[in-house]
């Protein structure tokens, strides 16, 4: 009698999991919802791109998702990093967006906070490679540093930053700076997100800050007019000055010496990855083909680009085979580099 109820058991098992094999990707999806973590606040510019994601993917994806938008800010957006990677489930139902640099931050190693492999991630993808897009120094022009030169000019006034937390991108890049170009900066940590960083340089508590161009065009817009209280220093990321900021250096330009440029283009690499979205390591190969898919579809679609148009966010998107290119350049850099820019890092 045991016998047969155990092999009913397993009987059991193995249709449910037969069940769960042949069921399509439109029937686990229909009535469905997907979730997109965000490592930020709301309101910032990963905010503000994974919500238009969330308005417009669903539909492309078989079955019609639901998708809806969770923020779990903290630690530069590493929380939500080791979130998905760990904590998520596995079946297609969970998504992530997080700072762009946080693939980096697993491909170099050595930090004991970093609990995930960024080449195992489910890579969706991202909605922009930031080709229109310049990670930029704004500066109140208040400011003890009146100009680039005199934030650079050994002993000169050092420009007070704000950041999120130790490793963030807005802090990494400080830090990459004071060393490549001779920057002189503090930056002040623990700001929760963007906006309260925005809110601390209305205020005057600090000086300055670096941010992407599409986030300040979406939610500061009037950083961009001439009678700002803020005004661009410098812009990295960028091979070239960006068009609408002709007379504002690259960092490129400015880096001191031939090693310092070498660590700048590969501190930039990871900037194609402007927005990156990823599931957790093991998600179904066909429900991740069809996320992937509706990424480029939904990128291509008139009425999510009327929406990009009038967030003024840039759509240039990057599919998961780049961004694992990406990732890959940058682990088949010479060591030495690497160390380098994990020395920098860990000491900002």
């Amino acid at each position: 009698m045991k016998k047969l109820i155990y092999g009913a058991c397993i009987g059991a098992l193995f249709a449910i999991a037969n069940s769960a094999q042949a069921q399509s990707v439109a029937e686990f999806y229909k009535d469905r919802t997907i979730s997109i973590t965000v490592g930020y606040g709301a309101g910032g510019g990963y905010d503000v791109y994974a919500r238009s994601v969330a308005r417009h993917m669903g539909r492309h994806i078989p079955g019609s998702p639901n998708i809806i938008i969770q923020n779990m800010p903290g630690a530069g957006s590493l929380r939500a990093a080791n979130h998905i990677y760990n904590a998520a489930p596995k079946d297609g139902s969970a998504l992530a967006t997080f700072g762009r640099n946080m693939p980096m931050l697993g491909v170099l190693g050595g930090n004991t906070n970093v609990q995930f492999d960024a080449r195992k991630f489910t890579w969706i993808g991202s909605p922009t490679s930031a080709q229109d897009d310049s990670y930029m120094l704004w500066v109140r022009r208040d400011a003890k540093a009146k100009s680039l030169a005199e934030a650079s000019a050994p002993g000169g006034p050092a420009l007070l930053l704000g950041g999120t937390a130790e490793g963030s991108t807005d802090t990494d890049v400080a830090v990459l700076m004071r060393t490549t170009i001779g920057l002189n900066v503090k930056v002040i940590t623990g700001y929760p997100d963007s906006n309260a960083i925005n809110l601390a340089l209305e205020r005057g508590e600090i000086e300055g800050r670096f941010i992407g161009k599409s986030a300040v065009s979406s939610t500061k817009p009037e950083w961009m007019k001439p009678d700002s209280i803020m005004t661009p220093y410098l812009q990295f990321a960028r091979a070239n000055r960006h068009p609408d900021f002709p007379n504002v250096p690259t960092a490129r330009e400015k880096a001191k010496d031939a090693v310092s440029l070498q660590l700048i283009e590969l501190a930039e690499i990871p900037y194609v990855l402007s927005r990156p979205i990823v599931g957790p390591p093991n998600i179904p190969a066909d429900r991740a083909k069809a996320m992937q898919d509706a990424l480029m579809a939904m990128c291509k679609d008139p009425v999510f680009l009327e929406e990009a148009n009038k967030l003024k966010i840039d759509v240039s998107p990057v599919g998961p085979d780049e961004a694992l290119q990406m990732l890959n350049k940058l682990a088949d850099a010479p060591q030495s580099l690497k160390d380098e820019i994990k020395k920098l890092l860990s000491g900002g």
